[in-house]
């Protein structure tokens, strides 16, 4: 789905949503609810290894109008994409059977059939102002908002980590992206003002306090533009990297091996691409702690460094950046940024910066030339407030 104008926030589009969806039915919507996008502030490919992530909400949303259907049948339409109302036969959806944009819809309600629960059809309409292609998880914001209106309307009481596992069980089984659960979780369960420490084996969460403008900071999101395609298969081998790791050194998942023990873990691992995996993710773990540790103690400054350090790993260890990536940490950090990183799967997508508040035009102005010069299409750049969790607006 495309992104809409600007980051707009839930409530200034929910209004048009739900209008969007009278017109489009012939009657009003039952509600209307909102799930954001996220961004990464560390903590990287360790969702797929029942390790810690450390995420925030963004402002931009994915909003649905929704009603209920009685009839066994899913209508959903966008109001970005150009095309006409997408109409499904509940009982006969298949995974991975195609559908473009409307198969993360549909593999919600898929999910949840399967799971015993009485979804009996449904009409949506919605509108998104999530990038897509950027890295900062468009399709689970359009899976948690999916999840959310169909959990409120057919009464299923599911809790927020329940409603992302759903999302994760759809994007994994019927889209066929095989994502970890913190896209999902950091939609359905963020706060504003917070990141959200998420141990990804047991989906316990501590909401740990982040307001870079308080500090005199911000942080920026630098969409590259580069578009990378997750179920290409470059991320699975990634993620088959690390489990192969993990089965050589007999362990359950990679966040039983600490930073004490990886020296020689590394020394019983003879694939350079799976030792680089395991490297990544032990260290990354360990960045995801200190990060925390930092927030808790106030000291946002010193979480720069720790970031840049995250893209050395990403980049070297994992090898999942690319040029563009690389480039805007690079200009990023010259021009007096306090640390910078790529965030999301990589190979393209987004990088966030830390810098001091008044460095921003300096550190973006860098950064766009650098990508000038290197005859690259021009970043887009904006601040992230951590923001609200999925929500009811309607």
């Amino acid at each position: 789905m495309a992104a809409g104008a600007g980051a707009g926030g839930a409530a200034g589009i929910g209004a048009g949503v739900a209008e969007g969806f009278r017109r489009l039915y012939g009657a009003p919507p039952e509600g209307v609810w909102a799930a954001p996008g996220r961004v990464n502030l560390i903590g990287e490919y360790t969702d797929v290894n029942d390790g810690f992530v450390l995420p925030l909400a963004l402002p931009h949303t994915a909003v649905a109008a929704v009603s209920r259907r009685t009839d066994g049948r899913l209508r959903v339409h966008s109001a970005d994409t150009g095309e006409g109302v997408v109409q499904l036969d509940l009982d006969a959806l298949e995974p991975r059977a195609g559908t473009g944009w409307a198969a993360y819809p549909a593999g919600v309600a898929w999910a949840l059939r399967e799971a015993g629960h009485p979804v009996t059809g449904a009409d949506l309409h919605l509108a998104s102002t999530v990038p897509t292609g950027a890295g900062l998880s468009s399709s689970a914001a359009l899976e948690i908002v999916t999840a959310l209106a169909l959990n409120d309307l057919h009464g299923l009481g599911l809790t927020a980590p329940e409603l992302a596992r759903v999302g994760q069980r759809a994007e994994n089984a019927f889209v066929g992206v095989p994502c970890g659960v913190m896209d999902q979780m950091a939609s359905a369960c963020c706060a504003e003002g917070h990141a959200l420490h998420l141990d990804t084996r047991d989906l316990t969460t501590r909401h740990v306090p982040f307001d870079p403008a308080a500090h005199g900071l911000a942080l920026l999101v630098v969409d590259t533009g580069v578009k990378h395609a997750l179920g290409d298969g470059a991320y699975a081998e990634r993620r088959a990297a690390c489990e192969a790791g993990a089965r050589a050194l007999g362990v359950r998942a990679l966040r039983e091996i600490g930073t004490v023990q990886l020296p020689d873990a590394l020394r019983r691992l003879p694939d350079r691409a799976v030792r680089g995996a395991v490297r990544h993710v032990v260290t990354d773990n360990h960045r995801v702690e200190r990060t925390v540790a930092l927030l808790e103690a106030g000291d946002l400054r010193a979480v720069g460094p720790v970031l840049t350090e995250g893209h050395a790993s990403l980049r070297d260890d994992l090898r999942v950046s690319c040029p563009e990536l690389d480039l805007v940490v690079a200009a990023a950090t010259a021009a007096g940024a306090l640390g910078a990183r790529m965030t999301g799967g990589g190979f393209g997508g987004s990088a966030v910066v830390l810098a001091e508040a008044g460095d921003t035009d300096t550190v973006t102005k860098a950064v766009r030339e650098a990508f000038a010069a290197a005859g690259y299409t021009a970043p887009r750049v904006f601040p992230a407030a951590p923001s609200a969790g999925a929500r009811r607006l309607a």
